[in-house]
């Protein structure tokens, strides 16, 4: 399955949990719900994954940790926030860059309009 195929049913995903639930819960919640949507789809999901940075030759484990990884593929970046800051969609691509994925999912759940709440980071490598 394609990167854009996963983030086409996260994306359905995340409106049906965000119909369901509304806005206005924590971030772990969504996660917790959007988890277990993806399990039971069949999907490889790593959850609060640790990302390391490799630093010439050191690898740092320094504690960035990725939300959701879907089938080593996918980064999954979860909000529940007011505003999706600048440095939300740059944290992003770093996990990206570092992991050398080429896509991923900022969602912010406190959105009125899920859709609203969805970005499409990509990695150009």
């Amino acid at each position: 399955m394609t990167e854009n195929e996963i983030a086409k049913i996260v994306v359905d995903l995340c409106i049906k949990i965000h119909t369901i639930l509304g806005p206005g819960l924590l971030e772990s919640v969504y996660e917790e719900v959007l988890v277990y949507e993806l399990k039971k789809l069949g999907f490889i999901v790593l959850r609060q994954t640790g990302i390391p940075v490799i630093y010439e030759t050191v690898k740092l484990d320094i504690g960035f940790k990725a939300d959701v990884i879907v089938e080593n593929k996918v980064i999954l970046e979860l909000k529940s926030v007011e505003t999706i800051l600048p440095v939300h969609k740059k944290q992003l691509l770093t996990y990206l860059k570092l992991t050398k994925m080429k896509l991923g999912l900022l969602i912010n759940f406190n959105e009125n309009l899920i859709k609203n709440g969805i970005t499409r980071i990509a990695n150009g490598m």
